[in-house]
């Protein structure tokens, strides 16, 4: 068996997309409730990585999270959502060509090994970092999907969950 060969940065520049991708709303990852902005940077940069664009709430402090989070500098895929993530979703679901789906601990949920790429435009709804996605917005969810754990821990940072679930849905994992 021979040595794995390790890409050159030129390599890898050669495989990528030469400029970011353009708004094509199929696959939206959307921390609701977000708790600290150093999250939304890890996400904007996810989105970026998969293809993705980020929904997220018009807060006071958002935007400039997301300036400082935008590591790669170039234009980023985002949807503001307002400031009722609840009704956003809610309009969302009127979609015919949507799903919405939550990452959260539910009875009937997929694990995430079985969620299969997104094959029309899906919403990955993300909850707050302590309480989760709130109760009045799980009746506008069409699947929940739970990412199994082994360790002491109930759930992981809601960054790296939602890059999960992202990766996954984008076919890339």
């Amino acid at each position: 068996m021979s040595a794995p060969r390790v890409r050159t940065r030129k390599d890898l520049r050669r495989q990528r997309r030469r400029r970011a991708h353009t708004c094509w709303d199929h696959l939206l990852i959307a921390p609701l409730w977000p708790m600290y902005d150093v999250n939304l940077g890890t996400l904007l940069r996810t989105c970026d990585a998969t293809g993705a664009c980020l929904a997220v709430p018009k807060l006071p402090w958002v935007p400039e999270a997301l300036a400082r989070g935008n590591t790669l500098r170039t234009r980023s895929c985002v949807h503001w959502t307002g400031h009722n993530s609840v009704q956003w979703l809610a309009d969302q679901r009127k979609r015919d060509d949507t799903t919405i789906l939550g990452v959260e601990l539910a009875e009937d949920a997929v694990r995430l090994a079985d969620l299969q790429p997104a094959r029309r435009r899906t919403i990955v709804v993300l909850g707050h970092e302590q309480t989760g996605i709130p109760p009045e917005a799980l009746d506008e969810l069409d699947l929940v999907v739970e990412i199994p754990m082994i360790g002491t821990g109930a759930s992981l940072n809601v960054a790296v969950a939602g890059s999960l679930v992202g990766y996954r849905l984008a076919g890339l994992s």
